[in-house]
């Protein structure tokens, strides 16, 4: 299968990550207790927009909001609403940007009132995921295989004693929100047989993983909802990143991320 693309592909995506990473660091600095989830996926909309993108979740047949808010247990796919944010709750903003005809998926889970409110346990938890994903993009190089990136993603998630969600995983990234490659955060059989990393190739590298046990469940019956089965917190971190002949290149960058 196909997923490299051309330059003037790759210049729009990367107009789409500039817009989605600049965005995601003015949403994530504004979250604070006594906000709502809905307050900051209008948030997340006015922004896009006013920097010249669209928010790509609405390009999703029926999903209506611009993020997807994962609070707490919830582990994906979260529909914002009137729940209000306390100072400890753990956040993860999930959200997208199109730009002429291309899409960008970023994620990041930030604690709600900042990092002096909650415990170290916490803070581990949330400092593996980084970690976790920083190992698994210095892996998306050309000669590479997407087994690299998952096997990196479970060694550092699963050998702090944290679980990979086995059941939801990364992609590929383009013209469509969710393309070929699929990237599991674990390895799944042999290493060789999975795809071969090439110049090119635009993904979206994800790291989702749970406190707890590994198992998820739809939440209730808005269809979209997946939240731990056993209540324990749950966190991702994403970036879209660029395959160069050099290396890995991330297209969605936190002002200042390289």
């Amino acid at each position: 299968m196909e997923n490299k693309k051309t330059k003037e592909k790759i210049e729009a995506m990367k107009k789409a990550g500039k817009i989605m990473g600049d965005t995601m660091q003015i949403v994530l600095d504004a979250i604070k207790p006594g906000m709502t989830e809905l307050e900051v996926d209008k948030l997340a909309e006015k922004t896009i927009i006013e920097k010249g993108g669209l928010p790509a979740f609405k390009k999703v047949p029926g999903y209506k909001h611009t993020i997807c808010a994962a609070t707490n247990d919830v582990v994906v796919h979260g529909i914002p609403g009137k729940r209000v944010l306390k100072e400890g709750d753990i956040i993860c903003v999930d959200c997208g940007v199109f730009v002429d005809g291309y899409f960008t998926d970023m994620a990041e889970t930030i604690v709600v009132g900042g990092n002096d409110t909650t415990t170290q346990e916490v803070l581990k938890f949330l400092k593996v995921g980084q970690k976790a994903l920083k190992n698994a993009i210095a892996q998306a190089k050309p000669g590479n295989r997407i087994g690299h990136i998952s096997r990196e993603m479970q060694k550092e998630v699963e050998g702090n004693g944290f679980s990979i969600v086995k059941s939801l995983i990364g992609h590929g990234v383009g013209k469509e929100l969710h393309e070929w490659p699929e990237i599991p955060g674990y390895l799944d059989g042999k290493l060789e047989k999975t795809p071969l990393i090439v110049p090119g190739m635009t993904l979206a590298l994800e790291v989702i993983y749970n406190m707890g046990s590994d198992e998820v469940v739809y939440e209730n019956d808005d269809g979209w909802t997946i939240v731990t089965e056993d209540g324990s917190l749950s966190a991702v971190f994403e970036r879209t990143i660029l395959v160069t002949e050099k290396g890995p290149q991330i297209i969605t960058p936190l002002p200042g991320e390289k």
